[in-house]
């Protein structure tokens, strides 16, 4: 059976793949082996620019020949290197072996057992996979995640002077307004993204336990932390971490990890308030002909869109938690299961994909509902007795909470009369009195 959506077993390969259609660029098997080749390829060429003594002679022009190789990456090559990957049973290696095999259609037999010298696996691994992160954070993640806060920029504005009743512990509280409420959200976007930003994509390389033992016993006299360093840093724009055991010790992976992780928490937050306010009917959705909100209740415009992105944020943070809490662990000098576990680095990423296009396809759905924000104020007079009160002590009126206090806090019903005439019996000023009486649910909504 070919692999096809309807066979998927993962829904992110399935029913969601023509949403996460570009994530595979980065994170799937074809994209890691395409990764592999670029750091094997772009190793060779910085060994050629020391250079080594035996590759001083290496045509310099050959460089974008052996570019190509990786620039040039189809998944026919891929298929290839998997099936040598079959008699060795190790996925670099056999990596190491396609590239040997292009060096002699090049006719560059003569230097191939510099391909990979002196490095292990996890020196391309762990110099592949936080490139291809970096880049799918950069080309994929980052203008999905601008998407959902450019979108909620724009609503804090459409809605900044929409005055709306809080609810705090569920119950009637200080009126706010509704863009103010939206921003809240941006904001605590941004300032997520402020510090996933001051994350290094970390990478590490220095043989097989990390000392460059294998490059210093060929070439003592050459310093090849330096030479690490600038090929991680100058040719791959990663961080190099050093010292290392065999494997990168995933400590800023495991940051980047929990800063997503937490950018999606924020994103579940702002889908349960959207949801209720739909519930509360402070929204309507636009409904599109043709749809079906439910099969057996033909009136439903149900809030999907907001549920599915919940649902596909904690999955997403179930992963991204895992990561981070195991990454960072490793018996010794290097177990295999960091290699394990990163294999399903792509999926938190699909999950958290799919969440940020259906918390914008359901924003994009609402409809403000104007008259329920006002009816629920009229219905809730009993908000402004804090205004009330505090006027009151800026008055020095004696006991002002206590006397607010014996006229809200009753099961009889608050009204803009009932108010009225509380004032009315206040020992202030004429003119204290017209002040308060100027305060209403609508306009009691501070900053």
């Amino acid at each position: 059976m070919s692999l096809s959506t309807l066979n998927a077993i993962s829904p992110i390969d399935g029913r969601y793949r023509n949403k996460i259609n570009s994530l595979a660029n980065y994170f799937s098997e074809e994209a890691l082996i395409k990764y592999r080749v670029q750091v094997e390829i772009e190793y060779f060429i910085a060994l050629c620019e020391i250079p080594l003594p035996q590759l001083k002679d290496f045509d310099t022009s050959k460089f974008e020949n052996l570019r190509a190789i990786y620039t040039q990456f189809s998944t026919e090559d891929a298929l290839e290197i998997k099936d040598i990957e079959k008699v060795t049973n190790h996925d670099v290696k056999a990596v190491e072996y396609f590239i040997k095999a292009k060096f002699d259609k090049l006719n560059l037999n003569a230097y191939k057992e510099f391909i990979h010298f002196g490095l292990t696996s996890q020196d391309i691994n762990n110099t592949a996979v936080p490139l291809s992160i970096k880049e799918a954070m950069n080309d994929v993640y980052v203008p999905e995640y601008m998407n959902v806060v450019k979108k909620l920029k724009e609503l804090s504005k459409e809605w900044a002077n929409i005055p709306m009743l809080a609810r705090t512990h569920g119950q009637p509280a200080s009126p706010t307004r509704l863009g103010k409420e939206i921003e809240v959200f941006a904001v605590r976007l941004e300032e997520q993204f402020n510090l996933l930003n001051d994350i290094p994509s970390a990478a590490k390389f220095g043989g097989a336990t990390g000392n460059f033992n294998a490059h210093k016993v060929a070439y003592p006299t050459i310093e090849w932390k330096a030479f690490g360093t600038e090929f991680v840093q100058e040719k791959l724009g990663l961080q190099h971490s050093f010292p290392t055991t065999q494997i990168e010790h995933y400590d800023h992976m495991a940051a980047l990890f929990d800063a997503l992780k937490r950018i999606n928490t924020i994103l579940i937050d702002l889908d349960r308030d959207i949801w209720t306010y739909v519930s509360m009917d402070y929204f309507k959705q636009k409904i599109k002909e043709g749809e079906v909100g439910s099969s057996a209740m033909p009136h439903k415009v149900n809030p999907i869109d907001f549920e599915n992105s919940e649902g596909n944020l904690g999955i997403a943070n179930a992963i991204f938690e895992h990561l981070s809490a195991k990454l960072p662990i490793s018996r010794l000098q290097r177990d295999l299961t960091d290699s394990t576990v990163l294999r399903n680095v792509g999926v938190p990423f699909g999950h958290t994909l799919i969440a940020f296009k259906s918390t914008l396809k359901g924003l994009d759905k609402l409809v403000l509902n104007e008259p329920k924000f006002q009816e629920d104020l009229e219905n809730n007079w009993a908000v402004v007795a804090e205004a009330i009160q505090t006027i009151l002590r800026r008055e020095a009126y004696p006991n002002p909470y206590e006397a607010l206090k014996g006229l809200t806090r009753t099961n009889t019903k608050i009204n803009q009369k009932s108010i009225a005439d509380f004032i009315n019996t206040l020992e202030v000023s004429n003119a204290i009195k017209e002040e308060l009486k100027q305060i209403t649910p609508s306009n009691y909504t501070g900053i």
